[in-house]
């Protein structure tokens, strides 16, 4: 068994750019750019290098991470030298833990926004890799308190911006403490995250991540921290994770996402021909699984934003497909038992209005569930190539039934069981 193989083994384990993850088509390799920053030409090296040493297949992350897949065994050492020739590779891609932190696609750059994100993730990531035994995948979202909100997202505990140059700290069951001035941040999260692993150790089986925890104990390690509780900030509208975003300096963004967070060599090349003739000078990956191009005059953005709706890419708030998650499934990936990725496109047509009135769907080619950890209005989970269908639950929730594609959308057709439960489970 490979070094890569070997990996894929160990629980909690995620792949980097030097340690790949071997699948069903390769090994996937999965890097985070410095500053979460490309440029088109950077873009389009990298679709040059997933042709040249891959299948071309190129997806995007629910944690904005940038994933080339199919990657061929022997060609691995000469895609690492590629990368970091061209600066692509941040010091958390390595062979240490993985990126602690997540930010919005716009961090320091909104025009809404409390604080510097960016520079305060910039910080906390910094300072949150000098604490030994973390999770490998225990993560920070550091939320510069704007309108593009991260709170959907899960993670173990978030730093919010709440006033002007303050922040406060959200631990799992929506318990907050402080707030706290910006320059004590960094050494409070230090401190929050050693006594995090102070308590696994005393308990590893049963302690891995901070939900595990039960609020007594949360509580008591900020209080540990000298973090008071303190009410909930103000709860935000749903963010517009595509379309136009205003940025500081009267400039604009124009966010976008990849169908299902995948795309190719070509139309990766596409997209970074199309920002390069807008003048984009900086992309950044989104958690939404897509591209943010940065800073640009309002007119030449909505100019972009209808050449990138051209390409196919998901840019107004109200498309469907926003409402769809769905992992690569089989064949790619080597836990697959169904096609998820090619049935969550018939899928999202056959379920299109739903779609469009917020229903969330979730197609996972196999239990473990990558793509969305959390619940859905339909899950549908892949066994031996069929699927266990769950309303309003997640992959570890009981099926009501076990189908086929074509009886899954002969079912969702008006008027029939499915449909109708789906729309009980939605208003109620």
């Amino acid at each position: 068994m490979s070094a890569p193989a070997r990996e894929t083994m160990r629980r909690g384990w995620c792949p980097g750019t030097l340690r790949p993850m071997l699948t069903g088509d390769g090994l996937l390799v999965r890097l985070h750019p410095p500053r979460n920053t490309l440029t088109p030409d950077q873009l389009t090296h990298l679709a040059e290098l997933a042709a040249r040493h891959g299948n071309g297949q190129i997806e995007i992350s629910g944690r904005g991470n940038l994933q080339l897949r199919g990657i061929r065994e022997e060609a691995h050492p000469a895609l690492v030298d590629d990368l970091l020739a061209a600066g692509l590779v941040d010091e958390a891609d390595g062979d240490g833990p993985n990126r602690l932190t997540l930010t919005s696609p716009l961090a320091g750059r909104a025009a809404d926004e409390l604080l510097d994100a960016a520079a305060l993730a910039k910080t906390v990531e910094h300072a949150g890799r000098s604490v030994a035994g973390l999770p490998a995948k225990f993560s920070i979202v550091v939320d510069g308190g704007g309108t593009l909100a991260l709170d959907g997202f899960a993670v173990d505990f978030r730093l919010r911006a709440v006033a002007a140059e303050m922040v406060a700290f959200g631990l799992p069951g929506d318990l907050w403490f402080g707030p706290t001035r910006l320059d004590e941040a960094p050494a409070l999260t230090v401190r929050l995250l050693d006594g995090f692993v102070a308590v696994t150790r005393r308990n590893p089986e049963q302690i891995r991540r901070m939900r595990d925890l039960d609020p007594e104990a949360l509580t008591a390690l900020a209080a540990s921290c000298v973090l008071m509780p303190m009410a909930a900030p103000p709860v935000r509208a749903e963010p517009h994770p595509v379309g136009l975003t205003a940025e500081r300096d009267d400039l604009v963004a124009v966010l976008s996402a990849l169908p299902f967070g995948r795309t190719d060599t070509k139309g990766l090349t596409r997209i970074a021909g199309l920002a390069r003739e807008a003048g984009v000078r900086e992309i950044r990956l989104s958690p939404w699984r897509g591209l943010a191009f940065c800073g640009l005059p309002a007119d030449t953005a909505g100019a972009l934003r209808a050449a990138l709706r051209s390409e196919g890419l998901v840019v107004e708030p109200d498309d469907p497909r926003l409402s769809v998650s769905a992992c690569t499934g089989a064949p790619a990936c080597a836990r697959g038992e169904a096609p998820a990725l090619a049935d969550a496109a018939v899928l999202a047509d056959a379920l299109a209005p739903l779609l469009a009135d917020g229903l969330s769907l979730h197609v996972s080619g196999c239990a473990k569930s990558c793509a969305h950890p959390g619940r859905a209005d339909l899950t549908l989970v892949g066994r031996d190539g069929h699927y266990d269908v769950i309303v309003s639950g997640g992959a570890g929730d009981a099926a009501m039934a076990r189908l086929s594609l074509r009886e899954l959308v002969r079912r969702l057709e008006p008027g029939q069981d499915i449909r109708a439960r789906l729309d009980a489970a939605h208003t109620g």
